[in-house]
């Protein structure tokens, strides 16, 4: 695992002002230092910090996403709501979709779909989330809820060139709790093989931290992270992309 590209990307949720942005400069400089490894470093926090940290990273190998989006492509009257070409334009490159916490907040594949479909129209890059919940996997339906989600998320989707995948289990995220290995190397193959000879990269999102990323890193074909908390502390971001690879 330690010879591939790996994506790294920090999830801030509800988290962060402009005093948090200095917080960066150590992962700034780490990622300046690094030579070696081959990773890409993506944050993305709140809209309110898309522009100032776009314009801090400017001139760094990080790169900005956003969190979620609106589905229309257009200006119209959806008050507290932003576009996929919005948030382009303020610097996000990439965007989260599907994530559990807005699919239980009423999101359907419908919905992720159309707005998926307007993400790709503005140019931004997809981390697609999918996952079961507790009851799902308890009643062996894991494999049932990973395919209508892709298939109803991505449907009359071609080009899936600038879409990767985030693999969440509902009942991972906050709780502290990972698939075992052999779980999640199932679940993930079975993934893969749904898109035939080219897979989109695949991400593991779920409480990933210092401790359990020696184990989660040993899944040879994940290719990469998604991670929530722990993204929120420079040192414990930094401390995850170095266990990685060691």
């Amino acid at each position: 695992m330690t010879n591939k590209y790996m994506y790294f990307v920090a999830n801030w949720k509800m988290f962060g002002d402009l005093r948090t942005l200095n917080s960066l400069d150590s992962v700034i400089k780490f990622s300046n230092a690094n030579k070696k490894n081959k990773l890409k470093i993506v944050y993305c926090p709140p809209n309110t910090l898309i522009r100032p940290l776009s314009k801090r990273l400017k001139k760094t190998k990080l790169e900005v996403g956003a969190q979620n989006c609106h589905e229309n492509e257009n200006y119209g009257a959806f008050t507290g709501n932003v576009n996929a070409g919005m948030l382009k334009n303020v610097g996000a490159k990439y965007i989260i979709l599907g994530h559990s916490e807005n699919r239980q907040s009423g999101e359907t594949d419908k919905l992720i779909n159309l707005k998926i479909k307007s993400a790709i129209k503005s140019g931004l890059k997809i981390i697609f989330c999918i996952g079961e919940t507790l009851v799902e996997k308890k009643n062996k339906k894991t494999n049932q809820v990973l395919a209508k989600q892709i298939n109803n998320g991505l449907k009359s989707i071609k080009n899936k060139s600038n879409i990767i995948l985030a693999y969440e289990p509902v009942w991972s995220i906050g709780t502290g709790l990972i698939p075992k290995s052999n779980d999640l190397l199932k679940s993930v193959s079975f993934i893969k093989n749904r898109f035939g000879k080219k897979p989109p990269k695949i991400l593991y999102g779920g409480s990933v931290n210092g401790n359990n990323i020696t184990q989660l890193k040993d899944i040879d074909i994940i290719d990469g992270f998604l991670i929530g908390g722990a993204s929120q502390s420079s040192k414990k971001f930094i401390d995850i992309i170095k266990k990685t690879f060691n």
